[in-house]
């Protein structure tokens, strides 16, 4: 029997994702120097690998839970964090695409 989505769970989990969201956007990142010198692009970009990693794991192991029977992991639990990691993957690859771009670009200005 296929289960049918509450639109009450969804509104309240949606909320709870851009209550999450406003939080981490916040947070000072850990590649600000506290002297106020600046960002670290090296470690903007890492952390935000990182994070696309750690979004692409979380899927991984819910998408295992449910097809392990988890009756604590619904499909839409496991599809939305799934989307999740796609959406998050695209987006990185879209950046590393502008940054190879802008590479070339200054690798062809004349000195």
């Amino acid at each position: 029997m296929i289960n049918a989505i509450d639109p009450n769970q969804l509104l309240t989990q949606m909320r709870a994702a851009q209550s999450q969201a406003s939080q981490q956007m916040n947070v000072t990142p850990p590649n600000v120097n506290q002297a106020g010198e600046g960002v670290s692009f090296s470690g903007l970009m890492k952390s935000a690998v990182d994070q696309v990693n750690e979004t692409q794991q979380m899927s991984g192991k819910l998408k295992t839970a449910f097809e392990m029977g988890d009756p604590n992991v619904s499909l839409a639990d496991a599809m939305i964090a799934s989307q999740k990691a796609t959406v998050a993957f695209q987006a990185t690859v879209q950046v590393r695409n502008k940054l190879i771009a802008a590479y070339e670009e200054v690798m062809r200005m004349s000195v």
